[in-house]
């Protein structure tokens, strides 16, 4: 069995691996490459396996620099499943479109200045046909499901806590009698977030492939980068100015909605303040990204699913904005009164956010807030990093708004977070791969998780391939209770239970409602999901034989 890294492994973006056995390839990822003309020019170069291959991609997550180029491999050749959870999935139709489109409009408008030239026209990477025919291959699965791929390999996946639908892969692996166990981390989330639940440790593995963004990085404190948030807010608005926030679309921009919702309920003494002053919503895909986490409250944490429960939609309260079409985003910048606008691009690398940075960022009453990883060479890494002036739509502009950069927001782990899930393993894996890091961050995190478990990391500093040994022998038994043990069916006995006190909670404070106010279209929709939940609960019955009950319960042979 072999491991190729071909993307992700030089800085932060293109994560693609490959895994190749005697029977099988399959590809973990298919990411695009981010950070100026050089990264990006990558995109276009042939990928180091025929894509005809490779049997299936199982996907970590919904960022471009994860997914982006998939719709390219379609195009390539490649015709088999796209695995991934069903909140990813959802994500996914929005991600890969809205990118297209944006390789479509970049195409188009190199090639009309082109022709002004003399030069011939450029085809885009990929098209929204592309990306159409890429999401016929995806198959969604849920979370903990042991599903088999093929007869040699199985995943589960596990929630990361990175964005909506983020995932941990257990892989399974059989080669002849041998069966080894790969856990590639995907992009890791951070502890006591809110909206997502945290990431879930993993207790033992052959193979690990781990993300290293914030290797050599220490977070501070999420609370405190809020309560900075709050104070940049409210000293611009008191100086006449607007906040304007770089943010990625899916995540980033959700969990500042679920901030500035709390802050302006919870907040009074504030509010003559900041009545009148909106937060916009100023980007298509954030807008459509946010309906996707309404749809999807079945993996938000206790926290979130508790506020809906109450009634409480904490995506959205009374100063909250979407702009819908290109003339609402442009008046935006018209209007000169206070105002918080998140837009994408996270990096400034595309989209509307270069044109609120073009009319705002000379000025002075404005702050211009990073929320987010700025990787290197990107608009977003210049302003980090003290630019005083910078070039947009052909223009030289001042940098005169104040630049603050709060890295407490990060959706991914810093190194303690990253060292705590390593120390998770109850033993040490045959080899640990350090991925998705820039090469000072990986290499100082190798030595710290030398330091403190005393394993010796491979640090991943170029598209490489690595032979790996072939795991111990386990049985296809052996494989599912390694996956469902003991401890995880007390868990799943709790998860029982908690679904019956929530849907008790549900029925208790949507009674009336249903009874008395609610829209035709809206009762359908509860009867599609009650439909979902009978049909759920037939399966659970049935899966439940005679021979089980008759078994002596699991709770009863431990005591």
């Amino acid at each position: 069995m072999k491991i190729k890294f071909c993307g992700a492994s030089v800085g932060v973006t293109g994560s693609c691996h490959l895994i190749t056995t005697d029977k099988h390839k399959i590809l973990l990822d298919c990411g695009q490459f981010q950070g100026g003309k050089a990264m990006e020019a990558m995109n276009s170069e042939p990928f180091p396996f025929d894509p005809s291959d490779v049997e299936c991609v199982i996907l970590s997550h919904a960022h471009i620099d994860h997914c982006g180029r998939i719709p390219l491999l379609v195009k390539r050749g490649f015709n088999g499943n796209i695995y991934c959870t069903d909140a990813t999935a959802d994500l996914l139709d929005v991600m890969l479109k809205d990118s297209a489109y944006i390789h479509e409009k970049d195409a188009e408008w190199q090639s009309k200045k082109n022709a002004r030239t003399g030069k011939p026209p450029v085809e885009p990477l990929y098209t929204v046909k592309d990306a159409e025919n890429a999401l016929k291959l995806v198959k969604p699965i849920l979370y903990d499901q042991l599903v088999e791929i093929n007869p040699e390999i199985s995943i589960v996946f596990n929630d990361a806590g990175h964005i909506l639908g983020s995932a941990i892969t257990e892989l399974w692996i059989t080669e002849g009698e041998n069966t080894s166990k790969i856990v590639f981390s995907g992009d890791l989330g951070v502890v006591n977030r809110p909206i997502l639940r945290d990431p879930v440790k993993i207790k033992k593995a052959d193979y690990v492939i781990m993300e290293s963004t914030y290797g050599n990085r220490m977070h501070p404190a999420n609370s405190t980068s809020i309560d900075e948030l709050i104070k940049i807010t409210i000293d611009t608005v008191k100086r006449g100015g607007s906040v304007i926030i770089p943010s990625f679309a899916v995540g980033r921009t959700q969990e500042l909605i679920y901030q500035f919702n709390i802050f302006y309920e919870q907040h009074p003494e504030y509010q003559k303040i900041l009545e009148n002053v909106n937060v916009y919503i100023d980007s298509p895909m954030a807008t459509t990204a946010t309906e996707v986490f309404k749809r999807n409250a079945q993996v938000f944490d206790e926290e979130t699913r508790n506020y809906i429960v109450s009634g409480d939609n904490p995506l959205d309260f009374k100063n909250l904005k979407f702009t819908r079409n290109t003339a609402d985003s442009q008046m935006l910048n018209n209007d000169k009164s206070p105002k918080i606008i998140i837009s994408a691009s996270g990096m400034c690398e595309a989209g509307r956010i270069r044109h609120h940075l073009k009319h705002n960022l000379w000025d002075s009453r404005n702050s211009i807030v990073f929320v987010g990883y700025q990787a290197e060479g990107t608009l977003g890494r210049m302003l980090v990093e003290g630019a005083k002036e910078v070039r947009l739509f052909g223009e030289t502009i001042m940098v005169g708004a104040r630049i603050h950069n709060l890295e407490g927001f990060s959706g991914h782990a810093d190194q303690k977070g990253l060292l705590d899930w390593i120390g998770g393993f109850k033993a040490e894996p045959k080899r640990i791969f350090l991925v998705h890091g820039e090469l000072q961050s990986k290499l100082d995190f190798a030595k710290e998780i030398e330091q403190q478990f005393g394993y010796h990391p491979v640090v991943i500093t170029e598209n490489s391939e690595f032979e790996l040994e072939t795991g111990e022998l386990l049985s296809r038994e052996d494989v599912i209770m390694d996956a469902m043990d003991e401890e995880s069916v007390m868990e799943l006995k709790d998860k029982i239970s908690d679904i019956k006190l929530e849907l008790d909670n549900v029925l208790s404070s949507t009674q009336g409602v249903i009874e008395n106010r609610i829209s035709a279209e809206k009762l359908q929709q509860i009867n599609n999901i009650v439909l979902e939940l009978e049909k759920a609960s037939a399966n659970l019955g049935s899966s439940i034989t005679a021979e089980d009950r008759d078994n002596t319960p699991l709770s009863r042979k431990e005591q």
